[in-house]
């Protein structure tokens, strides 16, 4: 696939260019239809955010990290992921700022949310410990990544039962949005025109990925950018831009349990990214091939998590300026995170 790589910075940007308008399209429609099949099936907007929407705003990403694999290039694969997973984890900042009425945090408790919260957690911890994992493989695979498709099945499993048989409810206030079906909107397409839309903008997020990730490459070719760089700020926020659309969406919505939901279901799947991309990397274990900056990301990763289900433990209704602590921890997070990726180069 060498004719699709941009080796000029007019072809470069053109693809970014492209591959995001796409995903921007995408994005906004996604949003709406997830939350129509989230009332259709009675799957709840949780269980849709997580999975559903999660999976297919991630298409993108995924993409660009297996194609940056198999083309040898590790530390972009690696960096792409995390710096995914970070950067959607601050547009969930951004969009607490948009809300003005309460803390997003506590308006959008969910049981099923922080479950996630802590698979997302498990799963980061099983990457940082694949690092640090002799270099051994099954069938070209290394074994932390057949033990991180395992932990994200578990945690499929156990958020699906407690969606069914709860045994820990929040408490309800009045700023809380509970998880209400949209009655005006019953009537207006079949489910089956639903999931063939929802199915053909998850496959145009996929191939605006595909762009994305060639484009990367022609950047770090052409210009000798590192890849951590170009993973977590280029590709990785290009990719993450259906996260940051389908989350303001969402919350302009009311679906604001879809929105949350949405961010840690994606994230929890764009770890799977590692798994997906250690099995296209063909220089052994792509574990072994990261270095201290990807190991750096995932960490951060971790802590914005944490701090993340922190707030949706704590629910503080109303902090300065409307929005809680975790918010304030998340952005201040981020922004110095990734200004010691960039001053480490």
């Amino acid at each position: 696939m060498a004719f699709l790589t941009p080796e000029s910075t007019t072809g470069i940007l053109a693809a970014f260019g492209v591959a995001a308008v796409i995903i921007l399209f995408a994005g906004v429609r996604l949003s709406s239809v997830a939350d129509r099949l989230a009332d259709r099936t009675g799957l709840g907007e949780a269980i849709v955010g997580a999975v559903l929407l999660g999976a297919a705003t991630s298409l993108s990403g995924l993409t660009t990290s297996v194609v940056a694999a198999w083309n040898g290039l590790p530390e972009l694969a690696v960096s792409n992921a995390a710096g995914g997973i970070a950067g959607q984890t601050f547009f969930l900042a951004i969009a607490d700022l948009a809300y003005r009425r309460a803390n997003l945090e506590h308006a959008a408790a969910s049981l099923q949310n922080m479950i996630q919260g802590t698979v997302l957690t498990g799963c980061l911890a099983l990457a940082v410990l694949g690092t640090a994992m002799p270099d051994y493989a099954v069938l070209g695979i290394h074994p932390a990544s057949l033990l991180l498709v395992a932990f994200y099945a578990l945690g499929l499993w156990v958020t699906r039962r407690a969606s069914q048989t709860p045994g820990w409810q929040p408490e309800r206030t009045d700023d809380t949005r509970t998880d209400d079906p949209d009655e005006d909107e019953s009537g207006e397409a079949s489910t089956a025109r639903l999931w063939t839309e929802f199915a053909l903008l998850a496959l145009a997020t996929g191939a605006a990925g595909l762009l994305v990730g060639r484009a990367a490459e022609g950047a770090v070719e052409t210009y000798g950018l590192s890849q951590s760089v170009i993973g977590v700020f280029g590709t990785a926020l290009v990719t993450s831009l259906p996260e940051l659309v389908t989350t303001v969406a969402a919350v302009r919505r009311g679906a604001l349990t879809l929105a949350v939901g949405g961010i840690i279901g994606g994230n929890a799947f764009d770890v799977l990214f590692l798994a997906a991309s250690d099995a296209a990397y063909r220089g052994g274990p792509i574990y072994a091939a990261v270095n201290q900056r990807q190991v750096f990301t995932l960490a951060l990763c971790m802590l914005m998590t944490t701090v993340l289900v922190m707030g949706l433990l704590r629910r503080e209704r109303q902090g300065p300026g409307g929005i809680g602590f975790e918010t304030v921890l998340l952005i201040a997070a981020y922004l110095v995170g990734g200004g010691v990726l960039v001053a480490a180069g």
